[in-house]
């Protein structure tokens, strides 16, 4: 085990250090088939998307509201939970960030409508998130891409250009 005497900080709870204790326990036993770089990488986060939702560990990335953990997005558990996957294997880590990123843009910025119809299946793993930030001329500067989304009566009208939008191979 890596030293964990961060959990100690004052602003960490009891929840989080338990949370810190489970995962550990669990990353331990289920992600040793993905420390390594896997012959079919899709393949491998389609199954991880499944095995942290059967888990519950997908109900740190959706708000109770839909079926989540928490009241809110708790940013303090996301870190330890991003952490500790990354320690066992960064595509556990990168599965996990990617509902994250997708069900956080949805959850803070989405319709009622979209919430209701996306994040429940988020966190179970039935749907896989992605994410569009990385454009020709800003990289993943977001204070930089040019992208727009201009309101078109009920729909809305997007000029730009993405370069890579993680996930976009596999998502829903």
């Amino acid at each position: 085990m890596s030293d964990r005497s961060f959990l100690q900080w004052p602003f960490f709870e009891d929840e989080h250090r338990a949370l810190a204790l489970k995962l550990e326990d669990w990353a331990k036993a289920e992600l040793i088939d993905y420390s390594a770089t896997p012959a079919n990488v899709d393949l491998a986060c389609k199954e991880l998307v499944l095995k942290l939702a059967d888990a519950g560990w997908l109900d740190y990335c959706v708000s109770k509201k839909f079926e989540g953990g928490n009241p809110k997005l708790n940013v303090r558990s996301l870190c330890i939970i991003r952490e500790t996957l990354a320690r066992f294997s960064g595509l556990a880590d990168f599965v996990f960030a990617m509902q994250g990123l997708g069900s956080g843009t949805i959850s803070f910025f989405g319709s009622a409508e979209m919430q209701e119809k996306y994040l429940p299946d988020v966190r179970k793993g039935g749907e896989i998130a992605a994410f569009a930030l990385t454009e020709p001329d800003a990289g993943s500067d977001a204070a930089a891409i040019t992208t727009t989304a201009k309101k078109d009566h009920d729909s809305f009208l997007l000029n730009g250009e993405k370069t890579l939008i993680s996930n976009g191979g596999i998502a829903d």
